[in-house]
């Protein structure tokens, strides 16, 4: 009898065995391959008319985007096979070099939007800052991992601080968005990785304090000269968008867009603002949702944006370490940011910060980029073990 429950015991351990097994997200894998073809078709949508003046095609962006979406595809399904782990080893020089390519821009940069952004190496024409968020997104998640449970005095919190503070300042002075998302992964990341709360507690209320009493903060900076003169004028036009028409045309445009949109929409193609508006298929691209699926596209879109965040919440729960939790989070910090700053745009809820929509808005560096982020989440998936 002993020898048979023996015998039963040994089975059961090896029916187990069997059933654990590594987890590979293909929830995550599928609505960002929805999200990206969703954000072709919407992105043709809106940029057909444009090229076709412009540039005598109007495939231009849509062929280029979808390049850019095919690469970025590859990209990510090689990334979900090169273990995670590894990025710890290469962080100071990946960190390092991101850095240095955004001081770059200063001296070899290109003017966009009336600050130099765009740097072009061999040929190929990219944003630094955009390296800059995953940088420092793998920055924290080492430090974070590095202090663990110690990680609660303000002095811990200062170091890993400065790893996003250090190149958001110096970002802020040509790209005060992206300044802005730098710092956001990094504040929510060390709430995450934390168990001192109450400064983040006051830094809160100062962010609410100063998004209610923004106009008359951008009075005092405007008179210390902190910032440049067309980035306060953002948060003037914000406040009063009728009295500064020139520069508010793209943002009221936007909102006629969403407006005229009403429930379902005029019909997919049938937008009249995006003959209006100039480079409709960037930062605005959500507006041009709004007019042609309406207010049931919107909100389906917004929901699509909801469950790829979640997808990313459960991996980091479920991460097999620390670091590829941090990681993850990171990932779903950066991707929740831009979504949220993006629409609260559009619809004038902040002053015009040029945030793109992810996966949606035209842009190659962001799509890549992104794509090699969910291709780092596959693989803290495909890490984790289920029993």
């Amino acid at each position: 009898m002993d020898k048979a429950v023996s015998q039963k015991t040994i089975a059961d351990n090896v029916s187990v065995e069997k059933k654990k097994t590594n987890f590979f997200d293909y929830s995550l894998l599928f609505i960002v391959l929805f999200v990206t073809g969703f954000g072709l078709v919407m992105m043709y949508s809106a940029s057909g008319y444009t090229a076709q003046n412009r540039l005598s095609d109007a495939l231009y962006f849509f062929k280029r985007q979808a390049l850019f979406a095919a690469i970025g595809v590859l990209v990510m399904l090689v990334t979900s096979f090169f273990n995670y782990h590894n990025y710890g080893k290469l962080v100071m020089l990946f960190y390092a070099i991101a850095v240095a390519l955004t001081i770059l821009t200063f001296v070899i940069g290109q003017a966009s939007h009336g600050s130099a952004r765009w740097i072009a190496i061999a040929g190929i024409r990219f944003q630094p800052s955009e390296l800059v968020k995953i940088a420092v997104i793998l920055a924290v998640a080492v430090q974070v991992t590095h202090y663990g449970a110690r990680l609660k005095t303000f002095k811990q919190e200062a170091s890993v601080f400065l790893w996003g503070l250090f190149p958001a300042v110096i970002i802020a002075k040509t790209n005060l968005s992206t300044a802005i998302i730098i710092m956001g992964i990094t504040f929510f990341m060390l709430f995450i990785g934390t168990r001192n709360y109450r400064g983040f507690l006051f830094l809160g209320i100062l962010g609410v304090l100063a998004y209610i009493f923004a106009f008359p903060f951008a009075r005092f900076i405007s008179a210390v000269g902190l910032l440049h003169d067309y980035q306060l004028r953002r948060i003037f036009a914000w406040k009063n968008p009728m009295d500064y028409p020139d520069d508010t045309f793209q943002t009221l445009q936007g909102l006629y867009a969403i407006g005229s949109g009403g429930i379902f929409g005029k019909g997919l193609g049938q937008s009249v603002q995006k003959f209006l508006m100039p480079e409709a298929q960037n930062d605005m691209i959500f507006t041009i949702i709004c007019e042609e699926l309406g207010l049931f596209g919107a909100i389906s879109l917004i929901l699509i944006y909801g469950f790829l965040i979640y997808r990313l919440f459960d991996i980091a729960r479920n991460a097999s370490d620390l670091f590829g939790s941090m990681l993850t989070a990171g990932i779903m910090i950066h991707i929740s940011l831009q979504v949220i700053l993006n629409i609260a745009v559009a619809s004038n809820a902040i002053p015009n910060t040029g945030v793109t929509l992810p996966f949606v808005s035209y842009g190659g560096t962001s799509l890549l980029l992104l794509m090699f982020e969910m291709g780092i989440a596959l693989n803290v998936s495909r890490c984790t073990h289920l029993s």
